[in-house]
Formats: structure tokens, sequence, C-alpha cells
């Protein structure tokens, strides 16, 4: 008996329903990208492994999926090297091309190779799988869709207010509201950092503070203890610990907190131009937030951080984030090519939606008619009509067998087609069509301009 087949650990096949409701929000993200003027971009689903190795740190490379080199691989393999199961070095020697781990790197890659194509600013977004070697869990793929924005060659602040802006559209044109994006800067922590007298600690400290709202203060100055923070430091973050009110009011606080560090100060300036552009401007539907224990991605972001959280009836992770990088490209020895960007989590959007029931009922409409097919003659006859149906935007098709009609039927209905369509003799001498309503059970018998009304009024 042969074996039941199965997908890959970590990756999934998604139905026609599934389907349907995932190109909802890529289009609709899509969409919102064009409006801003954002130009897709795609790169190969593989990269040379010089290319990605390196680039995401020890853990990183080891998530890589990498791919064995054709034909006999091992054959240039020297015998010391196989003896010795080093699987990094013998990586090298068999494999000299990887799946791509994520838009990133492969968007650093396109901008050093094409600079010279290339018109700057330049506003890119790419929706894209990518592939990581990860334990699957809940959420958690080894294949997984990643959809980014940037805007490259320029450090102009505009760039942040227009991102939380277009977080803002596309939310709202997902009819997703209570959505918080919450904003902070690297220049601020390194200047807490500073001011409490941890400057080579800044990692241990950020850690420790991101968790905050997890374990609570008494914790999180332990920890910061036990990473070697002084205590008179963790002294001075006292007022952190109980920051509170709007962004405003926020700002006034940190200013003190960080009056001695200008590094400090120059973060709290960038985000008061953020918020007063952003207070004038306006959000549709979502809610600008300062979190000063916002510290995703610290070792790369150099200036703002984004992350966005869902509505908080929802039990669910970020469903975004990003910030403000100085060096994209240095990985690849273009300097100074400082950029912004974001990506949108597509997988936990989807859950969101689902749970709250926002994909709207047509999104998952393909067929709206199906003619009942009653023999050669009424066959040929619907599909004329089809023919005109689908060049009119209907969808429409002709159920393939003059099978029993209780058999076509039950098809549309499990299906989920709201019309049927009868043409027998009856039909083919008056040149006219049976429409039935699904749903309501009705039929009545129409002329096709009727029938292709009626069809486009109720869909």
């Amino acid at each position: 008996m042969a074996q039941k087949p199965s997908t890959p650990k970590g990756t999934r096949d998604f139905n026609p329903e599934q389907v349907a409701k995932r190109n909802y929000i890529f289009n609709t993200i899509r969409g919102i990208f064009d409006t801003f003027g954002f130009q897709p971009i795609e790169t190969p689903s593989f990269e040379n492994s010089e290319t990605l190795m390196g680039k995401y740190g020890e853990e990183g490379d080891r998530l890589i999926f990498k791919i064995l080199n054709s034909g006999d691989y091992l054959s240039k393999v020297e015998n010391d090297v196989y003896d010795k199961k080093e699987s990094k070095k013998l990586a090298q020697k068999i494999s000299e091309k990887a799946l791509r781990y994520d838009l990133t790197v492969p968007f650093s890659r396109f901008v050093v190779q094409h600079q010279n194509d290339i018109e700057f600013p330049f506003k890119r977004y790419q929706i894209q799988p990518v592939w990581r070697a990860d334990r699957p869990a809940r959420g958690r793929f080894r294949e997984f869709y990643q959809c980014d924005a940037d805007v490259v060659g320029s450090d102009s602040l505009w760039q942040e207010v227009e991102f939380i802006q277009l977080y803002d559209n596309v939310f709202s044109a997902l009819k997703l509201e209570g959505v918080t994006i919450k904003i902070n800067n690297r220049k601020i922590l390194s200047g807490i950092a500073e001011v409490i007298g941890a400057r080579d600690k800044l990692i241990d400290f950020t850690v420790a503070l991101d968790k905050l709202d997890k374990i609570g203060e008494q914790k999180v100055k332990q920890e910061m203890l036990d990473k070697g923070i002084p205590q008179s430091g963790i002294k001075k973050l006292q007022p952190l610990f109980s920051l509170s009110g709007d962004f405003e009011s926020q700002i006034e606080s940190l200013k003190d907190i960080l009056s001695t560090s200008e590094e400090g100060k120059k973060g709290i300036d960038e985000l008061a131009f953020i918020n007063a552009a952003i207070s004038e401007l306006g959000l549709k539907t979502a809610k600008l937030q300062l979190d000063v224990t916002l510290a995703r991605g610290l070792n790369y972001y150099t200036g703002a951080i984004f992350e966005v959280a869902a509505p908080e009836s929802v039990k669910m992770g970020s469903i975004g984030g990003g910030g403000r990088y100085d060096d994209l490209t240095g990985i690849f020895g273009m300097k100074n090519m400082s950029g912004v960007g974001i990506s949108f989590g597509l997988d936990r959007i989807y859950l969101v939606l689902e749970e709250l029931g926002l994909f709207p009922e047509t999104v998952s409409k393909n067929v709206e008619v199906l003619f009942i097919n009653f023999g050669d003659k009424e066959a040929l006859f619907s599909l004329k009509a089809i023919k005109i149906l689908r060049e009119n935007g209907v969808n429409a098709e002709l159920y393939p067998d003059a099978a029993k009609m209780k058999k076509q039927m039950t098809h549309a209905n499990r299906r989920n087609i709201p019309f049927v369509v009868l043409v027998g003799e009856q039909e083919m001498d008056s040149n006219t069509y049976t429409l039935k309503d699904m749903k309501q059970g009705t039929q009545e018998k129409v002329a096709l301009d009727v029938l292709i009304s009626n069809i486009k009024k109720k869909s």
C-alpha cells in the first residue's frame, strides 16, 4: 500500500478559499504601495551562498537552507575535509547557493548591483516567499511570505512620516481598527545607556528593558544588575519605569532624563518631528504610540524603530515592524546609503482578519454562475452565453458532463456558487435562460441581457 503523501515540516498547502483570502491581503497592500509611489522588484528564490552567509549572525547562518551543487558534488571534496566531518567546511565545498533567508539582504545586493540604473531616492516594495530552517511552531513556518517596503538614498524624516501613513492606510483598507503603531529611536536607547553609565552594555540594557511589560520592574532591574549595570545607573532609570501619558508628555519627560546626552536629545528631536507631522496630518484608524522599551533589531537600526500591535481584543504578536538604518549596502562595499523600511506580518494579519471576521464575503467568490449540462446541444448553446457573460466580467462555467441534475446541483452547492442556469429545449426555442438563485431558492426565465444584469446586481 502506497504511503500517504505529506508536505515537509514547516510548509503548508493553501486551499482555494485560503489563497483568495491571502490574495485579498496581498492586493490590498500592493495597491497602497503603488499609491505611495513604491516600485515593485523581485529577486531570485536562491542567491549565491557568499551573498547570504555571514549577514545574519551565527544563528541566522545556521537557519539558511543550502542547495547542493549539481552533479557529483562530493568528488571535489578533499579527503581530510570529508573525514573530519566538519559541517561548515564541508558545506562550503558542496554548496554554492542557498535559499533566500529574507528580503533585506537580497535587496541590498540588488541596490549595489544595479546602482547605476537606479534613480535615488529609490522606493521599492517586494512580496515574495523566504525560507528558514527553523523549528516549526504555531505561527512559525519554514516557508513563508515577507512583504517589505523601503526607501534608500534619503535620510529625510518625512520618509518615517510616510511609512506611518502607509501602515495606517493599509490597515484602514483592511477594515482593521484598533491597530497601534509603536515607535522608538535607537538614539534614545543609546542616550539612556550613556546616562546610566552602561554605554558598553547597550544590548544587555535594552534586552532587559524590553521585558518590562512581561516580567515587571523589579525583575528587569535584577536582570540589569546581573548583567553588570551599576545600581547607581539603575536608580537613574526610575523615571523611565513610570513613564506614561500621551506622546507629548512622554517626550517632555525624556528631555529631563536625557538632558546630558547629545545623542539622546537628537533622538527626542526626531521623534518630536515625526509626532508633530502625524498630529497635523492625522491618521484614519491607527494610533501612534511612543514606547521607549521598543528595541527590535537594535544591531541593525540606527534611528526610528517601528512595531505594529494588533487590536487588544486579539492575542497576537506584532503584525509589522521596521526602522531606519544608515548602512544597508555597506555589507557589499557601498557605504553611506541611508534608508528606512517596514514589513508586514502577512500570516499574522491573516489570522487577525480571520478571528475578527473581517474578510469580505465576496473575497472567496470565484464562479458566480454554473450552467447545468443537459447534453451536447444544450452545452453548445450555453457556452455561447458563457462567452458573453465572461466578456461582461461575470465568472461563469459549464458543468463538463451531462450527469444527473441532482449531482450537478450538489456540485454548485458545495462550491457555494450563487446562481445556476438551466437551458433545455424550451429555453433554446425561446432564446431564454432559466436563472436559479441558490440562496433564495427562486428561479425565473430571462433574456441574456437580463441574466447578466441580475447576476451582476446580486453578486
